[in-house]
């Protein structure tokens, strides 16, 4: 067996990319995600994300494609080791560069492991594990992070000596609901009651949606959609991770697993930004889809506006998932008040191997109380759910 790396996604040709993959659905696994990031400028350069891929073969023939970059801090990553780095530093020791086997700016749970057909994901871990050390020594790398591992993908990396850290997600799933009301009738009353406030306001204020999957998506929209996302970060100075070129060129390679949501007052700007100066839309959501799951991912508004957040990034994705027949909704990172609008919380793992075993008693003990403490809010929110009683499982 041999590890190969790669220092650019483009290097590699989608062709040879795509044979990892197989039937894999998953928009964040595909080859025009990671060439989009790297061909957009929102990796690469001075961004603190350089691109290295890791490819195991087995005389010549292909195992394994592990999607990883080189980091310089630790942002955008969503499984936060800050901590380790302030640890490193007060003992003169360089914790960056690190490599993450991750997703850049994506905090969903999904393959990272990409096998070939037939491969064994235990082999082809144990193969890692054993070129690990040799890895981070040559490419003077502190650590490996494996960020977002799928549930099937647990048991075997638990076999590995690697860290592993939990965390907590929410996410929202779909029981063969014929309409909007089919899912708030599995809820208490109260939390039923509020939810239809909710949209109920929205409502009153004139405030419509629509959906735009895939090249019905217009360049101008896209436009729209990304001052929305750019201001988001504005409000907190600073900008967004990801460029507009980055968007486009998905909207131009992978435009199936796009869904534009857009809010507007007007009925005339849901047909058409340009159709009158006074029908901007209010706020945009960017969701990727496949058979299988929404993701909810970007959203920015123009005005802000009493739960229009949660009507444009949650209730619409349910209606979406219920009119599609798509089981799982997965809205992204962070977000307790998920909790009261239905999406179930999620158990999330990742992994992690340092170069330097002095400070593995330190970390282990840091992933040890820290999945205690997960586990303990693990336990109360299943109490905070708002299903009735004999709703929930």
């Amino acid at each position: 067996m041999q590890l190969h790396i790669h220092p650019s996604t483009l290097e590699l040709d989608q062709s040879r990319w795509q044979q990892y993959l197989s039937l894999l659905a998953d928009p964040f696994s595909q080859y025009a995600f990671h060439a989009a990031l790297e061909q957009s400028g929102s990796v690469g350069g001075d961004s603190g994300w350089q691109p290295l891929h890791l490819e195991i073969t087995d005389n010549g023939l292909p195992l394994a494609l592990i999607p990883s970059y080189v980091k310089t801090h630790s942002w955008g990553e969503y499984v936060f080791d800050f901590e380790w780095a302030n640890a490193y530093q007060r003992y003169g020791l360089e914790y960056y560069p690190k490599l993450i086997s991750a997703v850049p700016f994506t905090p969903c749970a999904g393959p990272r492991i990409l096998l070939a057909e037939g491969a064994d994901l235990t082999k082809v871990l144990t193969f890692l594990s054993q070129q690990l050390p040799h890895l981070c020594r040559q490419l003077k790398l502190s650590s490996w992070h494996w960020l977002f591992a799928q549930k099937p993908d647990w048991q075997p990396a638990q076999e590995q000596s690697w860290h592993q850290r939990i965390g907590c997600q929410y996410h929202w799933y779909n029981e063969n609901y014929s309409e909007f009301s089919d899912f708030t009738a599995r809820l208490t009353s109260r939390k039923r009651k509020s939810i239809n406030k909710e949209r109920r306001i929205i409502a009153e204020q004139g405030i419509k949606f629509t959906w735009q999957q895939g090249h019905d998506i217009s360049p101008q929209a896209l436009k729209e959609f990304y001052a929305c996302y750019q201001s988001t970060y504005l409000k907190r100075s600073r900008q967004g991770y990801l460029t507009y070129e980055f968007f486009a060129e998905l909207l131009t390679k992978m435009p199936d697993k796009l869904l534009l949501v857009t809010a507007a007052t007007d009925e005339s700007a849901l047909v058409s930004p340009l159709a009158s100066p006074l029908a901007s839309p209010l706020a945009y959501s960017l969701f990727f889809v496949d058979d299988e799951t929404l993701y909810g991912r970007y959203w920015g508004c123009l005005e802000e506006v009493d739960f229009l957040h949660f009507e444009t990034c949650y209730y619409q994705g349910i209606d979406y998932c219920i009119a599609n027949g798509i089981p799982h909704f997965d809205a992204g990172a962070q977000g307790e008040h998920k909790l009261a609008r239905g999406f179930v919380p999620q158990f999330t793992h990742s992994y992690h191997y340092l170069a330097e075993s002095g400070f593995n008693d330190a970390i282990k003990n840091f992933c040890a109380a820290e999945a205690q403490q997960i586990e303990h809010y693990m336990q109360w929110a299943e109490t905070a759910l708002p299903y009735k009683s004999d709703e929930h499982n």
